[in-house]
């Protein structure tokens, strides 16, 4: 699935931090591709039908639709600056000509609908062709409107707005499988909405204590189940998943599933907590698995088996030498996501300077690859890169210790239905496909 990848789109933003990518979601479809950034504003790809000049090349996706998502805001109550930036991005299912999303910043939720036009009316009776109003005692004859070809306009007009539902900064949004409901999380909180209801939400889970002093962990993630509407997961800084099931009861406090691995002693270190709180939760297409993204690692779960991982990637195991540095320069902090191929046998995550892992469940083969502008030309195969952990340094290898912190990887995509992934580096994004013999 990743044996040689090239690039086909590559999009280079202005260097200034709020052109940061901060989510990308492909619909489900994989025809369009959706980037949130730091400035508030989302930015919509769609993939080009193929040509017939080259009837065997696959599309490239270009712009479609960019508008301002989020704007900064200020909560006078509490004297604190709600940030523009879009934490994630969620593509409902296409109902009709018109597709929806839903984007969300630290405190607001907002349902989106992107539709296009292409024919526009003339002939109103009651409106001149500029669209001033006619004298109504001058009108003498009525006139059917007719429908004329115009260049296409893409509009995306806000739906909906879902706010005042969260104290703390929600970190995740996802769609139920019912498609009329959504759940989004914060650091203590998850909350359940209805598409159509804006005013209220219930609380399903909150583990927020009496006493803050009394907090241990917080919320880091969470999403529904791909088939059973009732089912959902939420993960923690401690490293742990809990699977709550809501016909259980109203409150998910108690949760049906527990996941965690037990940690070994004798590896127990100042930094251990840190780096085993869970980043990322993905549920496999199929609903057999989930993964979860650590730190250091990837780790596939059986949802029938709760006491150790199926299976553990280690992501970049060189750094464990690296983590006093890392903490003192804050990216031990880093939340890197990650996700599944259309068919669950491989899985991606991102890396520093540029690099992103994928892993091949079947073979357990694994592959390092590099998204920088040297290697943008199009149609370029990227070549798998290694980093040497000390000794003798080969030609093809990179020094550990010249690795570039400030170059990180932490949202990637993968097309549902087919091997094309899209990589988000800072202020760049690339789109990559798997090479056609």
């Amino acid at each position: 699935c990743y044996k040689c990848y090239t690039l086909i789109t590559f999009l280079f933003l202005l260097s200034l931090s709020a052109d940061i990518i901060s989510t990308v979601e492909f619909n489900y479809s994989g025809e369009l591709l959706a980037t949130g950034d730091k400035g508030g504003r989302v930015v919509i790809f769609q993939r080009e039908q193929e040509s017939k000049n080259r009837p065997h090349s696959r599309g490239e996706y270009n712009v479609y639709s960019t508008f301002q998502s989020h704007e900064p805001e200020f909560d006078y109550l509490k004297s604190l600056e709600i940030e523009e930036k879009i934490n994630k991005i969620r593509w409902l299912p296409q109902q009709n000509a018109a597709h929806s999303l839903l984007s969300t910043n630290d405190k607001t939720i907002k349902l989106w609908k992107i539709s296009q036009r292409d024919k526009r009316a003339e002939g109103y009776n009651l409106k001149d062709e500029d669209g001033r109003l006619r004298d109504p005692f001058r009108i003498t004859s009525l006139r059917v409107p007719v429908l004329l070809p115009m260049d296409r306009m893409v509009e995306a007009s806000p739906r909906r707005i879902f706010a005042n539902a969260h104290t703390y900064h929600i970190n995740s949004i996802s769609v139920n499988s019912d498609h009329e409901t959504y759940l989004s999380a914060d650091d203590l909180r998850v909350n359940l909405w209805h598409l159509e209801i804006t005013d209220r939400s219930f609380n399903i889970v909150d583990i927020k204590p009496a006493n803050m002093e009394e907090l241990t962990e917080v919320i880091t993630a969470a999403e529904c189940h791909p088939h059973q509407c009732n089912v959902f997961v939420y993960s923690s800084s401690k490293g742990t998943i809990r699977l709550c099931d809501m016909r259980a009861a109203a409150l998910c406090d108690r949760q049906s599933k527990f996941f965690e691995e037990p940690e070994d002693p004798s590896s127990r270190s100042f930094f251990s907590e840190i780096i085993s709180s869970i980043s990322d939760v993905k549920f496999s297409h199929s609903g057999r698995y989930m993964m979860t993204r650590d730190y250091l690692s990837v780790k596939v779960w059986d949802l029938n088996m709760e006491n150790r991982p199926v299976e553990t990637y280690q992501v970049h195991e060189y750094l464990r030498s690296k983590l006093c540095s890392l903490y003192e320069n804050d990216c031990i902090f880093d939340k890197f996501e990650c996700c599944w191929n259309g068919a669950d046998s491989a899985i991606m995550t991102g890396s520093y300077n540029n690099f992103f892992r994928m892993f091949d469940r079947n073979t357990r083969r694994d592959v390092t690859l590099e998204a920088s502008r040297e290697n943008s030309k199009p149609r370029a195969i990227l070549k798998a890169r290694k980093v040497s952990t000390g000794g003798k340094r080969k030609k093809d290898e990179i020094s550990v210790d010249s690795l570039d912190f400030n170059k990180k990887i932490l949202h990637t995509a993968w097309h549902p239905k087919e091997n094309v992934i899209a990589v988000a580096a800072t202020n760049n994004l690339y789109i990559f496909q798997d090479k056609i013999n």
